[in-house]
């Protein structure tokens, strides 16, 4: 028999967060996916990094699609508000909710199927509108769920668990949230918790569109020689351009400034990222650098994982569309219902 409940009953020594959290408050039901599966070390990065900033898990709506990936949620924060929605269709979800509650942080869970095949042109509006939120694609290159066929980011001329070669080319969703707008841009790996999981406590501060594609392999159809997926694969080709440290605006940052090659990143809310350069030509304020960069160690075969761009000074939708700072769900009769007055001046004005 299977057991998937976990055990309510904590150690009483268990350590806790600023809130008297631990971290198995952050935990969820007991995962049903392969043994090994990347997926499973997102979600243990997201628990430990939900975990280490200090957020109560109640302030966090989780949403997802369709796909190995999208079941994930399941495991992660199973106290925070939660959507599984349909194929591809998550992004609407999300952008609906953030909509009518600006309060909460919005995580969006997606994979290389949803999000570069049926849920592509919703991917690529969510970024362009600039939706508070982290979005993360768990990205195996196959279609875990239906035996292992090619996905659209799978690399041109890798090979399937059963020999046959990949003759499309790969959409790199990477390059498309560039171009799209996306002001936080990263790449991790399921297999470099100690570079992951950074990324994703800067991209929850972040205020905008913050999108994380991080290479997962699939263990029982992307885990052999030949994929451009695997776990030996990336390991051997990972172009890592930076390390990061990233402390909420609440700590004080007290880490000594090594000789060369750091740059700090203040968010806007006073959070500060702190990157440790691998690769001296690398800028992460450069966009148009970094989709030149992104291109040539592509060609190279190599993965180029770290965060990749970020705009310190950007906005998000609610600033865009200029609405009130009150989440809309709060809002009163008396706010979406002014009376006619208020009706005939607006009328008035645009005579």
């Amino acid at each position: 028999m299977t057991y998937l409940a976990k055990p309510k009953i904590h150690h009483p020594d268990l350590p806790k967060n600023a809130l008297g959290f631990t971290r198995r408050d952050y935990e969820g039901a007991i995962s049903t996916l392969c043994a090994g599966c990347g997926h499973d070390s997102i979600s243990a990065a997201i628990i430990q990094s939900f975990f280490e900033l200090d957020i109560a898990p109640h302030r966090v709506a989780k949403l997802s699609g369709i796909g190995c990936s999208s079941k994930t949620p399941t495991y992660f924060l199973g106290n925070s508000h939660g959507f599984n929605s349909v194929h591809g269709r998550m992004p609407s979800v999300l952008t609906g909710a953030a909509l009518a509650n600006r309060d909460l942080i919005y995580l969006g869970v997606s994979g290389d199927g949803d999000s570069a095949s049926i849920g592509l042109g919703q991917f690529a509006h969510i970024l362009r509108r600039g939706v508070n939120m982290v979005y993360i694609v768990e990205n195996n290159g196959v279609y875990g769920l239906t035996k292992g066929q090619f996905s659209a980011t799978a690399d041109k001329g890798s090979k399937s668990k059963r020999g046959q070669v990949n003759s499309d080319e790969p959409i790199d969703l990477v390059l498309l949230a560039l171009a799209l707008g996306a002001t936080f841009v990263a790449r991790g790996f399921s297999g470099d918790k100690t570079q992951l999981v950074p990324l994703i406590k800067a991209a929850v501060a972040h205020r905008g569109a913050a999108f994380i594609d991080i290479i997962s392999p699939c263990v029982a159809f992307n885990n052999h020689p030949g994929s451009t997926k695997s776990y030996d694969y990336v390991r051997e080709h990972n172009d890592a351009v930076n390390r990061l440290d990233f402390w909420p605006s609440r700590e004080p940052i007290t880490a000594e400034y090594p000789p060369g090659g750091v740059r700090d990143v203040e968010l806007f809310d006073g959070g500060r990222i702190r990157l440790h350069k691998l690769d001296d030509d690398y800028d992460p304020s450069n966009k148009v650098g970094a989709m030149t960069y992104l291109e040539s160690r592509r060609a190279q075969g190599e993965v180029v994982t770290g965060l990749l761009y970020v705009h310190p000074d950007s906005g998000d939708m609610h600033d865009a569309l200029e609405t009130v700072d009150t989440p809309l769900n709060a809002l009163s009769d008396a706010d979406l219902v002014p009376g006619n007055a208020a009706l005939a001046a607006l009328n008035a004005s645009l005579r």
